[in-house]
């Protein structure tokens, strides 16, 4: 899954994009309204997080410029503000949660995971497609009841097909979700790692549940899984 953070103090940003990324986030940063707003037009994020106090523009105008936009994705705001009034505001410009500064890093992960799961149908944080188990707060998956062992990106690649799965999901969709803005797509990367996660998923199945759609892209098919 793939987040902004748009938060201008660069050792709080470095220090939540290390915490992120240990949770097999991709993330995007920006340092000030105007950029973050940038990459939020052009980019499909699954969340953003805004600091309110930025440079240029502030995380509330922003928040109100994604929204008047149709842009949807759901809005986390940081601030040391932490009076009601405030957060009222914030959430009344299109915020969906707001946390005061300084946090707890344990809260704050629970807080970007339950905000991924308003926008699915499924509320709970374990995701399963036919034998396949994947626990998205352990980060634990099993297949067929026997544990196998992914890398960071691997698991992120599985989630969000399982997230999609019976939806064919385009070279394009992978790099815009599971890497960031520096992803070069171009490469064929993404078909190594789906090579890779095939043959930790598939060692005891006659087909493979991840299927090329030739000249499309991939899906995770649930008949086969």
């Amino acid at each position: 899954m793939r987040i902004l953070l748009v938060e201008d103090e660069k050792k709080i940003a470095s220090f939540i994009e290390r915490g992120l990324k240990a949770h097999r986030y991709a993330v995007d940063i920006a340092a000030d309204g105007e950029k973050g707003l940038e990459l939020a037009e052009i980019n499909p994020y699954d969340l953003i997080i805004l600091d309110i106090m930025l440079p240029g523009k502030d995380g509330i105008t922003v928040c109100k410029e994604l929204r008047a936009q149709g842009i949807d994705s759901p809005v986390m705001m940081l601030t040391a503000k932490s009076s009601v009034a405030d957060k009222v505001h914030a959430l009344h410009c299109g915020a969906d949660d707001y946390l005061v500064k300084p946090f707890s890093f344990e809260e704050f992960t629970a807080r970007v995971a339950a905000l991924m799961r308003r926008t699915r149908k499924e509320k709970t944080s374990i995701l399963k497609v036919g034998s396949i188990v994947l626990d998205q707060i352990t980060h634990k998956v099993k297949t067929a009841d026997k544990e196998i062992v992914l890398t960071p990106k691997e698991y992120s690649l599985l989630e969000y097909f399982m997230l999609n799965v019976d939806q064919v999901i385009t070279r394009t969709m992978i790099s815009e979700h599971v890497w960031n803005e520096n992803f070069d797509s171009f490469s064929n990367i993404i078909d190594v790692f789906i090579n890779n996660l095939r043959s930790k998923l598939d060692s005891n199945r006659k087909k493979s549940c991840i299927q090329t759609v030739r000249g499309v892209g991939y899906v995770l098919n649930s008949k086969s899984s």
